[in-house]
């Protein structure tokens, strides 16, 4: 008769052995996957800290831009109605929702359905309840219709216009860090680029059936690239799974070019599919033509672009509201970041921030 083993003190069923987590493969972590310390700052805040001092992001999170003149512009009051229409990770949020209280309520618009609930339970957490924040599942195309429908919910209140309007159109860093959205080459990933990945077409699928023609005409608009036409013929109608995949492509069709010109070429095509695959200039004009009948009588709106065809239309929007009394001012030159604040976030760099105040 052979020995059978014994049991735990308790009756209870051997606990699994702990597993640690898996340890850097060098000094520093490399893959997105790795950074774990930076992705939960509560826990590992000197390691956070230190990644700020750096001047760089932190994986999985997002520094809010031009917070100060932001805030100086849109000027939010207690009780006033504001809508952040680009939530993102919810830093302009914050700063926004300290100033409406007491009584007052921000709308937070974000298409992206990964993120939103993140950043819900975050401002959730920092005391932020359904009373003073309510999160939209939309783009900013969808401001009139989630205006509405908070007015239809408080009725009561007569709230169907803003006070204030943010809109940050920044592809947030949460987005960028991550490779499994397919946003930039900071590491393989499936290339797709969708802002919401439940709607509409990846980048692979977009570039499989486009023409050259089309896709010339596409790089040109969205991204002035100079070489749109060698390019388009190089990449259109090519089946490219993956973000590395597609980064080479753009290299090998340019060869011609230093390192630093080859790199930026990438990202000016990768900027161009991400604006096309997530109709960013299409939802960008249907949020100024509906901007000021969401506004209340001198209500204001600031903008945050990173593009010159983004800029662009905002600027040739807001001039012709003033023209047209709908606006009774507007910003007569554009805003850049400081470069104190472009040297401690070089993610900055591009912004250029443009406001509007609605007429009486």
């Amino acid at each position: 008769m052979t020995d059978s083993p014994l049991p735990s003190p308790d009756n209870s069923p051997t606990s699994p052995p702990h597993r640690r987590r898996p340890r850097y493969s060098g000094k520093n972590p490399r893959q997105f996957e790795e950074k774990y310390k930076e992705r939960d700052p509560q826990r590992y805040a000197e390691t956070v800290a230190k990644v700020l001092a750096s001047g760089k992001t932190p994986a999985g999170t997002h520094r809010p831009i031009m917070v100060a003149e932001i805030l100086a512009l849109l000027a939010p009051q207690p009780g006033a109605v504001a809508v952040d229409c680009t939530l993102g990770y919810g830093g302009h949020a914050r700063e926004l929702l300290k100033r409406l209280q007491p009584g007052g309520h921000l709308l937070g618009l974000d298409a992206d359905p990964v993120e939103l609930p993140r950043t819900e339970a975050r401002l959730r957490e920092a005391g932020f309840g359904p009373e003073v924040f309510t999160p939209v599942r939309s783009n900013f195309a969808g401001l009139p219709q989630a205006l509405a429908e908070f007015g239809i919910r408080n009725s009561e209140f007569g709230i169907s216009k803003a006070d204030c309007v943010l809109a940050d159109l920044g592809v947030s860093s949460m987005q960028i860090d991550d490779p499994a959205r397919g946003f930039s080459t900071k590491g393989d990933g499936p290339l797709d680029m969708r802002m919401n990945p439940q709607r509409g077409q990846p980048v692979s699928a977009l570039l499989a059936k486009i023409s050259p023609a089309a896709l010339a005409q596409l790089l040109q608009e969205n991204a002035d690239e100079p070489r749109a036409t060698e390019l388009a013929a190089a990449l259109a109608q090519h089946h490219f799974a993956t973000t590395r995949s597609l980064a080479d492509a753009i290299r090998t069709a340019v060869p011609r070019v230093g390192r630093d010109e080859a790199d930026l070429t990438v990202r000016r095509v990768f900027q161009a599919l991400r604006i096309a695959v997530n109709d960013e200039f299409g939802a960008l004009d249907t949020l100024l033509r509906h901007l000021p009948a969401c506004l209340n009588p001198r209500g204001r709106v600031a903008i945050l672009t990173f593009h010159s065809g983004e800029d662009r239309r905002v600027k040739k929007a807001f001039a012709a509201g003033l023209r047209d009394g709908v606006y009774a001012a507007i910003a007569e030159e554009v805003l850049r970041p400081t470069p104190e604040e472009r040297r401690d976030n070089p993610r900055s760099s591009p912004a250029k921030l443009r406001w509007a105040r609605r007429a009486n």
